[in-house]
């Protein structure tokens, strides 16, 4: 499928093919596109429209981007629906997330190998039997590039919502017996972090058959909090972008060996 409404440039991102790279870094704040960028190579702002703010380089001779998805799933699926147009086969999203799982810290990392679909946008893709996965090549990826710093990180399920004051005050919502007794059973089945775009993304990534994975910084955790223990915040996202730029330098290196 091509552009839709516009013969010349996808619709929202106003990209055309050329304009990105095979590998794209996908990020929700378009203020942290120029943090990714600088990592790049030759980086160049190729534009800005609505919550999509891209930038192109390259990373040891690959060209690569980085662009913003604003948040949520709608605007996420959008987003990759068109840099696929123009190319793009490998995305890794580096964000931000809560912990819910009470050893996962403020300031940890947290790779999701799947996510639960608590949102609506990947229902309009696929049957909610089906599994929002990760790609396997992009998890190993991001836990083999999480081992050369510094950084604590874990490897497993994320939870995914569309509704963000209803995790943080549920008691205001006419649903909020639902959304507490959702929440205690991801905690139980052992659910890491909880963040609002991953699970679209996995989906729209099986669906179109490219590559997908996740690493989320964790801001605070509030399991810990309600159980009174200590709970850091951390807002410094570098380690998670300098972990995901390694991984796509990673998969770079073996997609050039197995080609």
């Amino acid at each position: 499928m091509g552009v839709v409404y516009s013969e010349t440039e996808e619709f929202h991102l106003k990209i055309k093919t050329g304009d990105v790279g095979k590998y794209v870094l996908l990020c929700g704040d378009p203020g942290r596109c120029e943090k990714v960028a600088k990592y790049f190579d030759e980086p160049e702002f190729v534009g800005s429209n609505r919550e999509y703010t891209i930038y192109t380089g390259y990373l040891d001779g690959e060209k690569v981007s980085v662009c913003s998805t604003g948040i949520g799933g709608p605007s996420a699926a959008i987003a990759m629906e068109e840099l696929i147009h123009c190319g793009a086969n490998t995305f890794i999203r580096v964000g931000t997330s809560g912990g819910m799982a009470v050893d996962v810290m403020g300031g940890d990392l947290v790779i999701g190998t799947g996510a639960i679909r608590m949102e609506g946008t990947s229902k309009e893709y696929a049957p909610i039997e089906y599994p929002a996965v990760a790609d396997y090549q992009v998890v190993q990826a991001l836990a083999e590039a999480a081992g050369k710093f510094s950084v604590r990180s874990h490897v497993g399920v994320l939870q995914c919502k569309d509704s963000f004051y209803g995790q943080h005050d549920p008691d205001t919502m006419p649903v909020g017996y639902e959304l507490k007794d959702k929440w205690d059973a991801w905690v139980k089945c052992g659910a890491l972090a909880s963040e609002m775009e991953s699970a679209a993304l996995f989906i729209v990534g099986s669906v179109r058959r490219v590559r997908v994975g996740s690493i989320m910084l964790v801001f605070a955790n509030q399991t810990r909090r309600a159980m009174g223990l200590d709970d850091p915040k951390c807002y410094d996202i570098e380690p998670a972008i300098q972990v995901t730029v390694e991984a796509v330098r990673i998969l770079i290196h073996k997609d050039k060996a197995k080609d």
